[in-house]
């Protein structure tokens, strides 16, 4: 696109439900892979995790002109859609977003603010700590989308019924935290003897051993992207993850999975982690 026809250009935003990717890939041609495709599929019933085809998180996590996210919240879906525009239509940056949208209320998430917004855009900010007894077990868990309210609710229960502290970040944007990381190890793989780069993935979590538990709605593979760059022990949890097909993971089994990754650390007992598969009928 020359520079006069990008200077009037009129910002492209499409609302669609398309549940393909074959769909998504018609749009996205159409649009020249420019704009912002805001698809609401998960808001109607399907036998699909998050109303999408499976091959659709494939398609978005692997089409480079693509940045996707998946917003818990209207506040996440507005920064970035201002972010967005923005880039494409201020700065005429190339490329075009995605979000998957949803209209499940969110209340449990309190209004972000600047900086927050900010490190959404980045992939992830942080929500709260959740405190138990000094010195006690920690874990940090990741969520996206609708998924994040479940992450939420097994925080609360592993500081109330395990007394084990917690981290909750949200993260609406996996896909961006990897390629941020892939970008900065790569520059410092091939600039050994410069300073080296950090990526923001790398700074929100920082040096610490606690084991990390990141939480999609999509299938496992989607969270398993940053997996690589995280130096403690780390759980990926996904539509795939329980066995059951396309079931969501609950609470219950993120609760489990926190409890496993401590167990194999040897931070907590392993027959807590049985414990809590019996009380909580997942054995």
């Amino acid at each position: 696109m020359s520079p006069a026809a990008r200077a009037s250009e009129k910002p492209l935003l499409y609302l669609t439900s398309s549940a393909t990717s074959a769909e998504l890939c018609a749009l996205s041609n159409e649009s020249a892979n420019r704009g912002i495709l805001c698809n609401d599929i998960e808001t109607l019933p399907s036998r699909w995790p998050k109303g999408a085809h499976p091959w659709v998180p494939l398609w978005l996590v692997a089409n480079p002109q693509c940045l996707p996210f998946d917003p818990a919240s209207g506040a996440e879906a507005h920064a970035i859609a201002l972010a967005a525009l923005e880039s494409l239509y201020v700065e005429g940056n190339d490329g075009f977003y995605y979000m998957a949208l949803h209209d499940e209320p969110n209340d449990f998430l309190a209004p972000i603010g600047n900086a927050s917004a900010s490190q959404a855009l980045k992939g992830m900010y942080k929500l709260t700590e959740i405190e138990t007894n000094v010195g006690a077990p920690r874990v940090r868990l990741l969520g996206a989308g609708l998924a994040l309210q479940s992450v939420v609710s097994a925080g609360q229960m592993l500081s109330d019924h395990w007394g084990i502290a917690s981290e909750l970040w949200s993260c609406p944007s996996y896909t961006r935290l990897a390629r941020d990381a892939d970008k900065a190890q790569r520059w410092n793989r091939m600039h050994p003897g410069m300073p080296r780069r950090s990526s923001h993935l790398l700074d929100c979590l920082g040096p610490s051993d606690s084991p990390v538990v990141a939480v999609t709605g999509y299938a496992q593979h989607v969270a398993e992207q940053i997996g690589g760059h995280i130096g403690s022990r780390f759980v990926a949890l996904g539509a795939d993850s329980t066995g059951a097909a396309c079931a969501a993971v609950d609470k219950h089994w993120i609760v489990v999975s926190s409890l496993q990754a401590l167990a194999q650390d040897g931070l907590i007992d392993r027959a807590l982690v049985e414990q809590a598969m019996s009380q909580y009928l997942l054995q």
